[in-house]
C-alpha cells in the first residue's frame, strides 16, 4: 500500500476552500487546510457585516469536502527545500504539494492618521470592530467612507440607507470600472439614499483626525467615524519564506499558477501573480484560480503536463443596499460593456453572485472536479505577448510552450 500524498493549503478563502476540494477528486490525496479562523469568511458579505445585515460567516462544514483536515492556526515559515510549514502555535506540517492561497486584505495606509484613526474593513476582525464602533455612536454622527470601488460604494449605500450620515470620498472616479452611464445611475441611488460624494483629485484625502478628513484641495469633511476601503496588501508570508514576490508581495508563479522557484508550490487567488500580471480582486476570480491551482497540482501528480490558465470575466456587480443594485456585463477582457442590469433586478443578480460564490463551493465538494468558469483564448496571452515582449522567461518555460506561441492560439 502506497503513502498518501500530502497537500497543504495555506488559506481557507474562495481560493483555497475550491482548491481543497477539487483535490479531493484523488483518493489517495490527503489534504489540509491551514486558516487563521475556525470559520468561512465570505468576503462579499462584508459590506453588510458592517451595516448589519450579515454576519458574513459561514461553518466549514458546510462548503469543505469531508475528509479535508482544518488547521485553526497561521503559517509563520515555509521551509520549501524541506517541504514544511512552520506554524505560529508551534509544530510544523509536512507536503508534498503546497497551495498558497493567503488571501489578501487593505495595505496599510500612508495617509497621515489614517492608520490611528480610520476603520478599515477587508477582514472579518476589522469589519467587526468597525461594526461596533457604529453601534455605540449615534444615528447622526458623520461617517466618511474613502473609496470609490465596490466596498466603498457598497458600504457607503448600506449606512446611508439607514439614515447614517454619509459622506463617499473617492479621490477619483466613483465605481472606475462601471460603464458611464452605469455610473450615472450609481451617482442617482447614492444621492437617492442620503450620501454625498466627493470625486476627483481633489477629493484624494491628504489626513485623517479623529474628528475629520482632510482632503487635497483643501477641504475638510466632519468625519467622527472614518472607515477606510482603499488599498490592496498580502501576507508577506512567501517573501518571509524566501520566495519570490511582485511588487505587492503576491507569489511570483508561471501560468500554470506554479511558483517561479518552487514546482512542488502552486499560487490561487488574490496573493498569485501569474508571469507578473495578476487577476482583478475578486471572489470570482479566487474560485477559478483555485480550482485551477488544484488542477495543476493533480496533473503533476499523474504525470501530465500542467495547463496555463484561462479565464474571463463576465460581469461585476454593485449592491445599494438592500433595494437595488448594478450588474455590469463585461467583454471577455474585463472592461465593461454598454449592458447591465439596475434597480431589483441589479439588486437580485447581485444577491445571486453572492450566495453563488459560497454555493460553487458546496457543489465542489459533494462533486470535485465539477466547477468551471468561462474562458478567453485571446485576451491573456496578448497581454503576455506585450508584457513581456516575446522572450523565453521561467513561465513560459513550466507550460512547455514559448510565450510568442501563446500569444498566437
Amino acid at each position: 500500500m502506497g503513502k498518501n500524498i500530502e497537500v497543504v493549503v495555506i488559506g481557507g478563502g474562495y481560493a483555497g476552500v475550491m482548491a481543497a476540494n477539487r483535490l479531493t477528486q484523488r483518493d489517495d490525496v490527503t489534504v489540509t487546510v491551514i486558516n487563521p479562523r475556525p470559520v468561512f469568511v465570505p468576503r462579499l458579505r462584508l459590506h453588510q457585516l458592517v451595516g448589519g445585515t450579515h454576519d458574513a460567516v459561514v461553518d466549514y462544514r458546510e462548503v469543505l469536502a469531508e475528509g479535508v483536515r482544518l488547521v485553526v492556526d497561521s503559517a509563520a515559515h515555509i521551509d520549501a527545500p524541506g517541504r514544511s510549514v512552520t506554524l505560529t502555535a508551534g509544530g510544523t506540517v509536512g507536503y508534498d504539494y503546497l497551495i498558497y492561497a493567503v488571501g489578501s486584505d487593505s495595505a496599510g495606509p500612508h495617509v497621515p492618521g489614517a492608520a490611528e484613526f480610520a476603520h478599515p474593513i477587508a477582514t472579518l476582525e476589522a469589519a467587526r470592530r468597525a461594526r461596533s464602533v457604529l453601534w455605540d455612536t449615534p444615528a447622526t454622527t458623520p461617517v466618511t467612507v474613502v473609496g470609490g470601488g465596490p466596498s466603498g460604494i457598497e458600504t457607503a449605500a448600506e449606512l446611508a440607507e439607514q439614515g447614517r450620515a454619509v459622506t463617499l470620498i473617492c479621490g477619483g472616479e466613483l465605481g472606475p470600472y462601471l460603464h458611464p452611464r452605469a455610473r450615472r445611475t450609481a451617482r442617482k441611488y447614492l444621492a437617492g439614499l442620503g450620501a454625498d460624494i466627493l470625486e476627483g483629485p481633489g477629493a484624494s484625502v491628504t489626513a485623517v483626525t479623529p474628528e475629520a478628513v482632510e482632503l487635497a484641495d483643501g477641504r475638510t469633511v466632519a468625519s467622527r467615524i472614518t472607515i477606510w476601503t482603499v488599498g490592496f496588501g498580502v501576507p508577506d508570508l512567501a517573501a518571509r519564506s524566501g520566495l519570490r514576490t511582485d511588487a505587492t508581495g503576491r507569489l511570483l508563479t508561471s501560468e500554470t499558477l506554479t511558483s517561479v522557484d518552487d514546482e512542488r508550490i502552486v499560487a490561487a487567488g488574490d496573493s498569485s501573480a501569474p508571469s507578473d500580471l495578476p487577476f482583478r480582486m475578486s471572489a470570482y476570480a479566487a474560485g477559478c484560480l483555485g480550482a485551477h491551482a488544484a488542477d495543476t497540482v493533480l496533473n503533476r501528480i499523474a504525470g501530465r503536463a500542467a495547463a496555463p490558465i484561462d479565464l474571463s470575466f463576465p460581469a461585476m456587480c454593485i449592491s445599494f443596499g438592500r433595494g437595488a443594485g448594478i450588474f455590469q456585463l463585461a467583454h471577455k477582457d474585463d472592461t465593461a460593456m454598454g449592458l447591465y442590469f439596475t434597480g431589483p433586478v441589479g439588486r437580485k443578480l447581485k444577491e445571486i453572485s453572492c450566495a453563488a460564490s459560497v454555493a460553487h463551493l458546496v457543489t465542489e465538494a459533494r462533486k470535485p472536479g465539477s466547477h468551471s468558469w468561462p474562458k478567453d483564448g485571446k485576451h491573456r496571452p496578448r497581454l503576455l505577448q506585450a508584457a513581456r515582449d516575446l522572450p523565453a522567461t521561467p513561465a513560459a518555460e513550466d507550460t512547455g510552450i514559448p510565450v510568442a506561441a501563446l500569444g498566437d492560439r
